[in-house]
């Protein structure tokens, strides 16, 4: 018979004793016109020899005229916005009409050099350039040479001012005008990069661009245990995962009981942003979110105890021995009761620039455990559980890196959290705790967490589907991955049963309509005063953010983001969990990786090396494939609705950049001041990347500082982090101003931590003996790609986030394809023209 029932809570873990530690790519090609076809003496020559054999014939009385362009361009003006007058009298072929249009070519180079040069040295130039073709290439035939330049020239010629020229037909050309100061200035870039600091080191390049690459002074970590020589984050817990319409489709259900995405903002009606993963609980995200989260299962849960590391070489306890330890104890159905929601910590990350910003918040659901005191005893059975637990551990072995105490039982729903206002925040959190109230309500003295559906641990590696049924204990290897459940030892009792599935059998209309948020502790929590989300103080050197906190969003901007168009730089090696092909093979970054732990003991988040992750991996990290990447752009969400622009006009865009050949060239490995590691590659401000960087801004870009975006599509976005008139000169590096968002990194591994300064300094200094390597072998930069991807090397990506490349441009308009989940897709876009009017008709540019 049971007496008394409690709830175990935060705060009221007990300390344990302390135990004994035991020793295909599709070329692209444009319209091609005869811009660039020469005449020659002996073509003319050919042709007034053909008339004078025609002129000694016989003549008939026939009236007639020569064949010309007049009936093309009649019909062409029926349906295209095409000029009647212009080329209507030019004939159809012949050197003739090669002449006219090798005028019309040489028309539009000199509004080029017009484009880049004085007025005053452009018209010197351009008439000369107009006699000296006049005499040298139409001899033979001045009479017809002189008509035709003075067809081709005299409007100009008549326009010509001191400041500009004005086009010959204004209408013919308004999308050359609109477009000449983004257009490609191919004699000013060099193939290649980074020619200045050729000779320099990468210790040296630490120093110019302000950084310490020497002193090991980063974040660090000891747990006080030398035995312990990695820190993990595997762990023994419960599941509150669940599967819905709007999460992953491959989440788990192994909750019935809490609805936990009813207490999540998904709509953004309160949240301004939060860090890469999102929220971790209510269903997870699906790849295509509009928000850019990473794709990842929902991984709500509460750990009871912290196994930690699981590579016993390090201190850790191997999985083999922890599934041995908890089948050689047994427990009854632990029953979970909801207390409220509640903020705090967040990360205050430097992305604020010292100005003023909303504050990052945690938000996080404190829950607890019933426990159940038979008569006359004054220890629960779940304290007779844990003691038990500890016991086994010690018995098969378990290692020191293991917690010596049970956790605080919580479940962490997002990190890095910045809400629009203080008023968001506070409505935000009373919505979400009448919601909990509700709950409440259900289960006055908790209920047992689980499910009456099917599921396999591990997903997708071989687990075998099993009925998930309720009081489940699981064994995390990481958040993301369950890979074993332990079921209780006996079944639930009826008045369990009732309460496991009145959720989904009963009317609870009632409990919702009763429900009234309490004293949720916010503001013991969360005292932080009134404050407000000023979008006006945005800047554009928030482009360079930290992702493991939330944005801080510019003006109309309703939603946050994470697409970005950047450089793939990942691989397929034999250390990481791949899904997709190698997309480069110049660098090998795991020459940059501390797969052993010999500098480091731990990363401050889930994730481990970015650069691909080992399964099995001893610190418990969640097991992604390899990322690796330079972001050039974020273009935000891709939902219009909320202010962004849609993952089809980002296509449209890019394909009409017309970008050269992307170098790149490493510069050093160095610790931020966020904590974490980042690959510094060097800032040329007149490379191809540099001029991608600009042309992105101008067509993209924010409209800030009374500068505004333009494009051909008329396309624009609110929620772009880069500002209009920002450029790569105004990025860091020695020739950059500081002031904006230009900054080729990639990150190696967030909030890393190392043993010791020491140590620090000492991976470092490995790490860049090897980018000198580099930087040796690559002395002008590398446009990088593989055999199959990407051969000609420097391409630009799409990415959906950092997780999945969507879409790959070649540079030089050489086209562009789909490369999404690991495999190639037809191009979007078709090699010959679609609209009437051929290549004159702008919307056939591609």
């Amino acid at each position: 018979m049971l007496g008394e029932v409690t709830r175990r809570s935060l705060g009221s873990n007990r300390k344990r004793s302390k135990r004994s530690k035991p020793e295909g790519v599709m070329e692209i090609s444009g319209c091609e016109g005869e811009h660039g076809r020469k005449i020659t003496k002996g073509g003319v020559s050919s042709g007034i020899l053909v008339a004078a054999a025609v002129l000694a014939l016989p003549l008939s009385s026939v009236e007639g005229r020569l064949a010309d362009r007049s009936r093309v361009v009649a019909a062409r003006a029926a349906s295209v916005n095409y000029d009647k007058n212009y080329d209507g009298e030019r004939p159809i072929g012949g050197p003739v009409y090669r002449a006219g249009k090798r005028w019309d070519a040489e028309d539009d180079v000199a509004r080029r050099v017009n484009s880049v040069s004085s007025s005053k040295n452009v018209n010197k130039k351009w008439k000369n350039f107009q006699s000296n073709s006049n005499q040298n290439n139409f001899s033979e035939e001045n009479n017809f040479s002189q008509e035709i330049s003075e067809n081709n020239f005299s409007e100009v010629n008549k326009e010509i001012s001191e400041n500009t020229f004005v086009q010959e037909k204004e209408n013919d050309f308004s999308e050359v005008n609109k477009e000449s100061k983004v257009e490609r200035a191919l004699s000013s870039q060099l193939t290649g990069c980074c020619y200045d600091y050729a000779g320099t080191t990468a210790a040296e390049m630490c120093e110019i661009y302000g950084h310490d690459c020497e002193s090991g002074e980063t974040p660090s970590h000891d747990s006080g245990d030398e035995d312990c020589s990695q820190q993990g984050l595997s762990f023994i817990g419960i599941s509150f995962s669940v599967n819905t319409a709007s999460g992953h489709p491959y989440s788990y259900q192994l909750c019935d009981q809490f609805p936990m995405e009813n207490i999540i903002d998904r709509n953004y009606d309160y949240v301004m942003s939060m860090d890469e993963d999102g929220w971790l609980v209510g269903g997870g995200y699906k790849t295509f979110d509009y928000s850019g989260k990473m794709p990842y299962i929902d991984s709500s849960h509460t750990e009871l105890l912290r196994v930690g590391s699981i590579d016993p070489d390090h201190g850790g306890t191997s999985i083999e021995t922890v599934y041995e330890a908890m089948e050689s104890i047994s427990f009854a159905p632990f029953s979970i009761y909801p207390e409220y929601l509640k903020g705090g910590g967040g990360h205050h990350s430097g992305d604020d620039n010292q100005q003023e910003t909303v504050p990052s918040v945690d938000i996080t659901l404190i829950v607890s455990i019933v426990e159940t005191y038979e008569d006359n005893d004054s220890y629960s059975s779940y304290e007779y559980f844990l003691d038990e637990l500890f016991q086994a551990m010690n018995n098969v072995g378990g290692g020191p890196c293991m917690d010596d105490d049970d956790t605080d039982p919580h479940v962490s729903m997002a990190r890095g959290v910045k809400f629009k206002s203080s008023y968001h925040y506070t409505q935000y959190m009373a919505a979400a705790n009448t919601e909990i109230a509700a709950w409440q309500g259900m289960y006055p003295q908790g209920v047992p967490i689980g499910s009456s559906g099917y599921a396999a641990f591990p997903p997708g590696r071989g687990g075998r589907r099993i009925h998930v049924g309720y009081g489940n204990l699981y064994f995390f290897f990481d958040r993301a991955n369950i890979t074993k459940a332990f079921a209780p030892s006996r079944d639930l009792t009826d008045n369990e049963a009732y309460y496991a599935t009145l959720y989904k059998t009963s009317d609870l209309s009632d409990y919702y309509e009763n429900a009234v948020a309490g004293d949720y502790g916010n503001d013991k929590n969360n005292d932080q005063g009134d404050w407000e989300h000023n979008p006006y103080a945005w800047d554009a050197k928030m482009a360079m953010h930290d992702m493991t906190d939330g944005w801080d969003l510019p003006p109309n901007c309703e939603m946050e983001g994470e697409t970005f168009f950047g450089i793939p730089l990942s691989r397929k090696s034999e250390s990481g969990l791949q899904s997709t092909s190698t997309l480069q093979n110049q660098f090998d970054f795991e020459y940059l990786v501390d797969r052993n732990n010999t500098y480091i003991k731990s990363f401050g988040t889930n994730h481990g090396w970015l650069v691909g992750e080992q399964i099995g991996n001893g610190a418990g990290s969640i097991v992604d494939k390899d990322t690796a990447h330079i972001p050039i752009f974020y273009t935000g969400t891709t939902n219009a609705d909320m202010g962004g622009v849609t993952l089809s006009n980002l296509i449209k865009i890019a394909q009409n950049i017309d970008f050269g050949t992307l170098y790149i060239k490493p510069a050093f490995v160095f610790v931020d001041d966020d904590g974490h590691v980042k690959l510094q590659f060097e800032v040329d401000t007149s490379s191809a990347l540099a001029y991608l960087y600009d042309v992105l801004c101008q067509q993209l870009g924010l409209s800030w500082n009374y500068e505004s975006p333009s494009n051909n599509l008329g396309i624009y976005t609110n929620c772009a982090m880069h500002a209009a008139g920002d450029r790569a000169k105004y990025g860091c590096g020695p020739d950059g101003s500081g002031d904006g968002g230009f900054c080729p990194q990639m990150t190696l591994g967030y909030s890393v931590r190392f043993a010791s300064e020491e140590h620090a300094a000492a991976y470092l200094d490995r790490s860049n003996n090897y980018v000198d390597y580099w930087r040796g072998l690559y002395p002008s930069g590398v446009a990088v790609g593989t055999d199959k991807f990407c051969p000609s090397g420097g391409c630009l990506g799409l990415f959906l986030n950092r997780y999945d490349l969507y879409s790959v441009f070649k540079p030089d308009l050489g086209g562009s394809w789909v490369e999404y989940n690991g495999m190639s897709m037809a191009p979007t876009i078709s090699p010959a023209p679609t609209y009437v009017g051929g290549c004159d008709n702008v919307q056939n540019f591609h």
